[in-house]
């Protein structure tokens, strides 16, 4: 059972971002400082991802936890409220994830996705991963 009514929950999901998150911010900003030029959420590619480096056929997704389903077999079973909704919500959204790197992937595009959490605490081996794969050309 939710605890907000129809309303209040109507105004918190609409106030989740969908872009621009501080998370694809600090990434961002780090690919900017590197030299690296890139789109944000550029849409002529499948999945919209967060960040695209047309150059070098790479497509980078800011992944957080909570919609992606991190840990999903623990997570799962703290949620509280609406469990039902919430289960079906994120599972599908990882399940359409998985569609999108395959897609993108059979289309000779190298996608990379990056847990909130990781790029806020390791920004620096982010961006390694990054630059490892624009080596692999």
């Amino acid at each position: 059972m939710d605890r907000l009514t129809k309303e209040q929950r109507k105004k918190n999901m609409r106030a989740v971002k969908n872009k621009d998150s501080k998370i694809e911010l600090k990434l961002r900003k780090a690919l900017w400082e590197k030299g690296y030029r890139y789109r944000k959420n550029y849409n002529k590619v499948e999945g919209k991802p967060d960040i695209v480096i047309t150059k070098y056929k790479l497509v980078i997704f800011c992944d957080s936890e909570f919609w992606h389903g991190y840990d999903w077999t623990n997570k799962q079973k703290e949620i509280k409220s609406n469990q039902e909704f919430w289960t079906k919500k994120i599972e599908s959204n990882m399940e359409r994830d998985k569609k999108v790197n395959m897609a993108l992937e059979s289309q000779g595009w190298k996608v990379l996705r990056f847990w909130g959490k990781e790029i806020q605490k390791n920004i620096d081996e982010c961006i390694s991963k990054i630059e490892t794969m624009i080596e692999v050309k």
